[in-house]
């Protein structure tokens, strides 16, 4: 029978305490076992040295032994067995420059805030708190253990993670704690682009609405990464959207800035591609923002946009095919508002899209963002569903080898003449071989 993560650690701090070590589940497993919620992983704390835990576990992973760090593997499962120590320096704003191997105590009060500083006891459930964690789980509030300037300097990322588990969990943040961010917020930006985006993506995928509070976990985020200055580092274009007008009768929500929030906040458990995309859709309405008699205009910003959401990948460190998705959805945002009067071969071709739903659910979060309703997004879907994938993305009737049987010679024409056969094929006008190829002849010998 394989074992769980949790029978791993819990198995892992037996056979340490029968070797004569004190072990304890530690961190956010432990803080997320008080809250009722399923842990991603469990971490044992111990006061065994590396060398003891390999000589239990002769085959461990020792990626992290100099840091004390040694991982326990398991029928597929894996528990970080990380030894009881204190950390000195931190000159690259990341790692300790120095490590001491300690107490328990000693070991909470190097972690970063109070909520993951505890320990617990798995056979006897007991709670071991040297920070007040549980104080602070039970309130609501990220609290850094000790001077949270000190803690922030550190490991600047933990700025971004105190709001992302401000998000997360539908948590205030304590008031020194803000203020420490707020103060170094500029060294955000010496945080590595891959770092940030898992924060990000944890951010914008945050669950809808807690119980803790009304609005939805990714509002949250957004608005306390703004308030704290992280925002303005780490994602300009998107702080650059408050105060840009829009027309009150099209946007009465407000500035282009509280639509995105408003757009993100509305998304339907988004995944970190589509969430990027609704943040960043209307980034290139800034600088095309256009007054004139009373009007405004923002003509092109969706191409505008997608150039800019490109610069945002890249700096995030996002994959080709992340980034390629994130800005056909930025550059496609506005394609369905007029949906019923596209031709039925333009829309299939998007239906065929991989990203099609995501784009629809993009839409249909802009539509509400603005004071509409899902109204267009139900009719579209209705649509889409009510078509079998071969008639959205059919096999076609004619292929280039077919055009150059007909003698025609590849070049831009040829391109064009297939594409041309395809949409017939799509709105039923060529609806066998020998039509579509009547049609290619056609189209071919009037070059």
């Amino acid at each position: 029978m394989p074992v769980t993560d949790r029978q791993l650690a819990e198995a892992v701090i037996e056979r340490l305490r029968a070797a004569g070590h004190e072990a304890l589940l530690a961190g956010g497993c432990v803080r997320d076992l008080l809250l009722g919620r399923t842990p991603k992983d469990y971490d044992v704390a111990t006061g065994a040295r590396p060398e003891e835990v390999l000589a239990l576990w002769p085959r461990a992973l020792t990626v992290g032994a100099a840091f004390g760090v040694v991982i326990v593997c398991e029928d597929g499962c894996q528990v970080e067995v990380a030894t009881f120590r204190r950390d000195e320096g931190y000159t690259d704003g990341r790692r300790p420059d120095q490590v001491t191997f300690t107490d328990a105590r000693q070991d909470a009060l190097r972690r970063d805030f109070t909520i993951n500083g505890m320990f617990l006891d798995p056979q006897t459930s007991q709670v071991v708190d040297y920070v007040g964690g549980r104080a602070d789980l039970e309130a609501g509030v990220i609290r850094a253990i000790g001077r949270p300037r000190d803690r922030m300097a550190e490991d600047y990322l933990r700025m971004l993670r105190a709001v992302r588990f401000a998000a997360e969990l539908g948590f205030e943040i304590d008031p020194p704690t803000a203020e420490a961010v707020r103060d170094l917020a500029p060294k955000i930006a010496q945080v590595s682009g891959e770092r940030v985006r898992e924060e990000l993506a944890r951010i914008l995928t945050a669950p809808p609405v807690l119980a803790r509070v009304t609005v939805s976990g990714r509002r949250r985020g957004l608005e306390f990464a703004s308030s704290l200055g992280l925002l303005a580092v780490l994602l300009p274009e998107v702080e650059n959207l408050r105060g840009v007008e829009q027309g009150p009768t099209v946007h009465p929500e407000g500035d282009v800035f509280t639509h995105t929030v408003l757009a993100v906040e509305t998304l339907r458990e988004p995944t970190f591609e589509l969430s990027l995309a609704t943040l960043l859709h209307d980034i290139g309405k800034r600088p095309t923002f256009v007054r004139r008699e009373g009007k405004i205009t923002f003509y092109g910003h969706e191409r505008i946009g997608e150039e800019m959401a490109r610069g945002v990948c890249a700096r995030l460190r996002l994959s080709g095919l992340a980034t390629q998705r994130v800005a056909w959805l930025v550059r496609s945002h506005m394609k369905f508002m007029y949906f019923d009067q596209m031709r039925q071969a333009t829309l299939k071709r998007l239906m065929a899209e991989d990203g099609f739903e995501e784009l629809a659910e993009l839409w249909r979060a802009d539509c509400l963002a603005s004071g509409g309703t899902a109204e267009g997004y139900e009719a579209l879907m209705a649509r889409y569903r009510a078509l079998s994938r071969e008639e959205v993305r059919p096999k076609p009737l004619v292929t280039g080898d077919d055009l150059i049987a007909l003698g025609l010679a590849p070049g831009p024409r040829f391109r064009e003449i297939l594409d041309q056969v395809y949409d017939a094929q799509l709105e039923g006008r060529a609806a066998t071989k020998d039509e579509a190829m009547a049609l290619a002849r056609g189209l071919g010998l009037g070059t």
